[in-house]
């Protein structure tokens, strides 16, 4: 298949070996040729004619086998990506749809180059492997571009039915709440295919569903869809069929349109860390109960009367919407006296969000900084659970220096001052507040930036306190976003305020380049962002760093070398030879000779060569979304 219509040749003649046809735009060569180790028999093939290296794109009597063992699913079609795979979206190199033909009844899949002077192939390799490679002229090689698959959780039904891969976990398995694992042993054993059962009985009386957000649709070989309907009359569809298990929109466009309904298990899901979609799972009207149970007692917080925060933010109205994750939906609103508030409300199916929820309390209700976010209070009223904040007018830190445009609202001066207001936030909860906190999901998502760009720290649901002279503590369940988290909480669970340190280094070269860590790509290399920012320090080249969107670089102050060397030192592997926050502080300040830094720890570690990259190539199963197996050579 040659990949545009100039590639394409309408000759139609006899050749002979050593004779070649060449396309149209003289892309591509047919002719003869001997594959390796195909003992000197002599094939027609088709390579790329304008590159060194002979590279074949496919020959006669080339022919693949596919086996019944599933390796990969993209997920279900939601009218702009395959759900599963959030991090391959649209790119600078090609662009692709699943097109309906409603009048055929059919489905097709388009795919289309950008740049034709890009050459790019797809490869499937012999472990089930789908990887997109480009021609770099410079070096003369292909140059991996991709792999479809992310990690471990993109292993087909990893956990079995009704269980979700967490890669952010360790062990990466768990149930859904509400489930508990079928055979307890088989998982202490590391052996999760049989999956998990409900821990109450599924009875099919009344409207008990709950919402389980930032997932991957399980396999839809055994669903239904409408797109027509909407979320709302999905919902009464599912309740009125007793073998409904799950129901969801079938497209995220306006808001969330269609319906998706599943029957019998679930199978294939996991936890994304962004861009996932909402499902909603009937479960027993008693074990929805005993999952939303939460008290107001000990809270510590003044408590807003729910009609006030109603009228606030006009009943919730999508308007004042200002995002969305696993707890639910915040909103912008008004109090009557003037006041601009944030509303953080627990959605009603939400099962994670009742722990946040107290845990955020606990932790942020009496600290005071400027560079922390203001919890007002909260309202349990009615069903409804709202935490009430001071509202950010210029929303977060990653709104703005992952954005071409955007970046260039933020010079050197207002970059400076941002790395400057997180590290004193930091400070704050690591020494000065009443309990040594520990924040242990500090990203540029929780970076919400007030009038000026002051920086605000922002979402403590994931938080932990210390007492006494405890340091160091170990968690049962890793927690948190990669990209950020350090080695020995990722890999061993630790945790201190030197994991909020190697979190606070790979932020502070962010906000530098405009890059993320998790996702950087670079021509010369796969290293990630720290192993790139390593690579110029070593060079004497670290200045290249620099966002170019900031401004010249060619005669850089010593305050973005000493931010760049204060990065480095915060993101050094071994957690005893990071500073602490009242070092950094120092050192951001100009004061005294800054140590070398070692080797950072991920250093090569290029996870995702780009987070909106995608190229699912196969056939299509049921409800829109491409598997993908195991392909064996005949």
């Amino acid at each position: 298949m040659l990949a545009t219509a100039e590639a394409s040749t309408s000759t139609f003649q006899s050749i002979k070996d050593g004779e070649t046809i060449v396309s149209t735009d003289g892309t591509f060569e047919l002719g003869f040729f001997t594959p390796a180790g195909a003992s000197g028999n002599r094939y027609v093939g088709i390579w790329y004619k304008k590159i060194s290296v002979t590279t074949v794109v496919g020959y006669a009597e080339q022919v693949l086998r596919a086996g019944s063992d599933i390796r990969f699913r993209t997920g279900p079609w939601n009218g702009i990506r395959f759900s599963g795979t959030p991090h391959l979206g649209p790119n600078h190199v090609y662009t692709y749809q699943l097109v309906f033909d409603d009048r055929d009844h059919e489905e097709y899949y388009s795919y289309k180059l950008l740049n034709s002077s890009v050459l790019s192939r797809l490869v499937l390799t012999q472990d089930g492997l789908l990887q997109r490679y480009t021609w770099i002229d410079r070096t003369q090689s292909w140059f991996l571009y991709l792999t479809a698959q992310m990690d471990n959780c993109d292993n087909y039904a990893l956990c079995g039915a009704y269980g979700a891969c967490n890669i952010g976990n360790s062990p990466v398995y768990d149930c859904l709440k509400g489930f508990v694992p079928k055979f307890p042993k088989d998982w202490d054993t590391m052996d999760w295919s049989n999956g998990c059962v409900r821990k109450t009985p599924l009875d099919c009386n009344g409207k008990n569903f709950l919402m389980y957000s930032e997932v991957k649709f399980p396999n839809t070989e055994q669903s239904w869809f409408n797109k027509s309907m909407s979320l709302k009359e999905c919902e009464m569809e599912c309740t009125r069929n007793c073998s409904c298990t799950a129901y969801s929109n079938l497209y995220i466009s306006e808001g969330g349109t269609g319906c998706l309904m599943w029957f019998g298990d679930l199978i294939d899901m996991r936890n994304l860390t962004e861009n996932g979609q909402d499902i909603y799972i009937r479960m027993a009207a008693s074990e929805q109960g005993k999952l939303r149970q939460s008290k107001k007692e000990n809270l510590e917080l003044p408590l807003f009367d729910l009609a006030t925060i109603v009228y606030a933010n006009c009943n919730f109205s999508n308007d004042n919407k200002l995002g969305e994750g696993g707890f639910g939906c915040v909103f912008k609103g008004m109090l009557r006296n003037g006041q601009e508030i944030a509303v953080k409300r627990l959605s009603k199916h939400s099962t994670q969000g009742v722990d946040e929820f107290k845990n955020e309390v606990t932790h942020i209700a009496k600290l005071q900084h400027r560079n922390l976010v203001k919890l007002l209070g909260c309202c349990i009223q009615a069903d409804e659970m709202m935490l009430i904040y001071d509202c950010m007018p210029n929303k977060s830190l990653d709104f703005f220096i992952f954005d071409e445009r955007k970046s260039m609202l933020l010079d050197w001066p207002k970059r400076f001052g941002i790395i400057n207001g997180i590290a004193r936030g930091l400070l704050y909860l690591h020494q000065d507040s009443r309990l040594r906190i520990i924040h242990r999901d500090l990203k540029a998502g929780t970076i919400l930036l007030h009038n000026e760009f002051n920086p605000k720290i922002l979402d403590f649901g994931l938080a932990r306190s210390f007492g006494g002279n405890e340091t160091v503590a170990e968690t049962v369940r890793v927690v948190g976003t990669y990209g950020y988290m350090s080695p020995e909480y990722a890999s061993d669970r630790l945790y201190s305020t030197k994991s909020d340190i190697f979190s606070f280094g790979v932020s502070v070269l962010e906000i530098i380049s405009g890059k993320r860590n998790r996702g950087f790509s670079h021509p010369d290399h796969d290293l990630n962002l720290l192993g790139h920012a390593w690579n110029l320090y070593t060079e004497g080249r670290c200045i290249e760093l620099l966002d170019t969107s900031v401004g010249d670089s060619t005669n850089p102050s010593e305050e973005v070398l000493r931010s760049i060397h204060v990065g480095l030192l915060c993101v050094q592997k071994d957690p005893k030879d990071r500073p602490s926050m009242s070092d950094v502080v120092l050192m951001l300040s100009g004061e005294g000779a800054l140590p070398q830094p070692e080797k950072p720890g991920f250093y090569c570690i290029s996870s995702d060569r780009s987070e909106n990259q995608v190229d699912p190539l196969s056939r299509a199963c049921s409800a829109n979304e491409v598997s993908f197996t195991l392909l064996e050579a005949r």
